[in-house]
């Protein structure tokens, strides 16, 4: 059995930035790289495996081919995918569709649930999660009426802070910001406002009525349980679970021997450096744990996040 290590991909957004190069050293395509797609299968950014035997395929066609390393998984697509978002200035206030109205609307893709690990946060930093609006009636009077200052519902944010945003919640992320987003595997999203800003001269596409359809209202938090776990060298807390994926935190300082019985567990080094079953790794580092692997020896100082499907 071998780790699966990545080559990530990069996106390059009117809101990005170069943190991605000055924080973690990636060989970022410019100074206005937002996305870090570290850990996908997407059509829209594909991960090259980056050793091992099957060096140089793509995650999306070892997904199709050797199913066992993931568990033989039911379903036509790698579930999830893993970002590292740099934004320099503030997203797009958005929402994402579920399952449901994705697959009748976007042509079979799967919705979007999504949770944040906040790496980095300018002082006093927001974003936006929610909304004020008490029904769907009024969810459309105030975007029509562009009320956003009534209608969108900012939250102080700071390092270390984790959100989980369910489909139908309205969100953006803002300027300063630094996050780890794990989600499921889609590139669906539906801009509800951007500012008026231009790009090629040009305001960007928005989805008023899409964004109708799906808001949840009224907005309904989402609050999950962070529970820790401490064993050996390393504290481990559990940010979330749910239908979708489960997301840890582990902080070690020493060694540990991580062993998960899901059918895979997606691993991304954040903070520090050490050595995965003998592979030296840095932050930074994105990899695979496939089925069957076993117990996994780390040893170094690191914190690291991993999921795996819910």
């Amino acid at each position: 059995m071998e780790l699966i290590f990545l080559k990530p991909v990069f996106k390059q957004m009117i809101w990005g930035g170069s943190r991605l190069k000055s924080v973690f050293g990636y060989d970022i395509p410019g100074d206005n790289t937002g996305e870090c797609w570290a850990i996908s299968a997407h059509p829209n950014g594909d991960c090259e495996i980056a050793e091992g035997r099957y060096a140089g395929k793509t995650l999306s066609w070892l997904w199709k081919e050797h199913r066992e390393l993931f568990g033989g998984l039911p379903g036509d697509r790698f579930p999830l995918l893993v970002k590292i978002i740099d934004a320099k200035a503030d997203l797009s206030i958005q929402v994402h569709p579920d399952d449901s109205y994705a697959a009748e609307h976007e042509n079979g893709s799967l919705g979007k649930t999504e949770c944040w690990y906040i790496l980095d946060a300018p002082e006093n930093g927001s974003i936006i999660i929610g909304h004020n609006a008490a029904s769907k009636a009024e969810v459309r009077s105030m975007i029509e009426g562009r009320k956003w200052d009534a209608f969108i519902r900012e939250v102080p944010v700071k390092a270390g802070d984790f959100f989980q945003i369910n489909p139908g919640c309205v969100h953006a992320i803002k300027g300063g910001t630094l996050i780890l987003e794990t989600q499921q595997n889609s590139d669906i999203t539906y801009r509800v406002y951007d500012y008026d800003r231009l790009q090629d001269g040009k305001p960007r596409q928005l989805h008023i009525q899409q964004s109708i359809d799906v808001i949840t209202a009224p907005f309904e938090p989402a609050d999950p349980v962070r529970k820790t776990r401490k064993e050996q060298d390393a504290e481990t807390e559990t940010l979330v679970t749910c239908s979708c994926y489960k997301v840890e935190k582990t902080v070690l300082h020493g060694r540990m021997s991580f062993r998960s019985d899901a059918s895979f567990t997606d691993l991304s080094v954040l903070e520090g450096a050490g050595t995965i079953a003998g592979h030296a790794v840095r932050k930074g580092t994105h990899l695979i744990i496939p089925s069957g692997f076993g117990e996994v020896p780390i040893e170094g100082n690191m914190m690291f996040i991993t999921s795996c499907p819910g």
